[in-house]
């Protein structure tokens, strides 16, 4: 007896709970009802009272459903779902190599793209073509030329090890590129190797800067004298570096770095 009545007090309770729940929706929908029917802001829920209100959830849904289910790898800006596929891979220290093959449209007019040749193309063939010479600095005294399309970037001495960057020098000469000083100043090893070379004045100025950290014309001018020193470049700054940035630790900054 007492499980029965157990039973019919529970059956009560979600008939009551049932009949409160549509009594709820009822009068919610009533009320959607009027409010629609009296507001003069928007058409479409005036012409279609609670119906229409669904257009706005279905167009904030949709901006998942095109993230997750419809959008392509490359469709989407400012950054697309390839783009953070690699960033969240790299950032929770994944594998982020991507397989050959590409995902961009490469059959658009004007995409670059890097065939591989098994043996070095002949001139008489036909098989190489020079990339126009651009000249840097046509009005300055000095006008430069570079001989490559593709050279190194900025790597500091102090970041690197001295064959580092005796190997670099000598390449880039080899290579007919020039080779960034990077930030961390002009050292005799970049002069060693003998390439055309461009000095990066970086947030901190190391090697033009005076006893007082200011920027130096007496240094600046040093630097320039050096011929193999074809341009300068401004770092305008640190880039994407967490916290403070590229800080180099104290103990790492011997007499001959801290001379450069």
């Amino acid at each position: 007896m007492e499980t029965t009545a157990w039973y019919l007090a529970a059956l009560e309770f979600m008939a009551a709970s049932f009949v409160l729940v549509v009594g709820l929706v009822t009068l919610t929908v009533i009320v959607m009802y009027v409010v629609d029917v009296r507001q003069t802001k928007h058409a479409i829920r005036r012409n279609y009272p609670v119906i229409g209100r669904f257009r706005y959830f279905f167009e904030h849904l949709g901006t998942f459903l095109r993230q997750y289910f419809f959008a392509m790898d490359r469709e989407e800006l400012p950054f697309n779902r390839a783009e953070r596929s690699w960033v969240y891979r790299a950032a929770k220290n994944l594998d982020s190599t991507v397989a050959f093959g590409s995902t961009h449209d490469i059959q658009h007019p004007g995409t670059v793209i890097f065939a591989s040749c098994p043996f070095p193309p002949l001139e008489e063939s036909g098989g190489t073509e020079s990339p126009p010479l651009r000249t840097i600095g046509a009005d300055t005294e000095h006008p430069y030329i570079p001989g490559s399309f593709f050279n190194i970037s900025g790597m500091s001495y102090g970041a690197l090890s001295k064959p580092a960057i005796v190997a670099l020098a000598n390449g880039a000469r080899k290579a007919g590129c020039w080779l960034n000083t990077g930030e961390g100043g002009l050292s005799p090893l970049h002069l060693k190797g003998g390439c055309d070379l461009v000095f990066q004045i970086g947030t901190a100025k190391y090697g033009v800067r005076d006893e007082h950290g200011r920027l130096s014309d007496r240094r600046l001018r040093e630097v320039a004298a050096h011929e193999q020193v074809r341009m300068f470049e401004i770092k305008l700054s640190q880039g994407a570096k967490p916290g403070k940035g590229g800080i180099l630790p104290g103990t790492k900054v011997n007499e001959e770095i801290a001379r450069i």
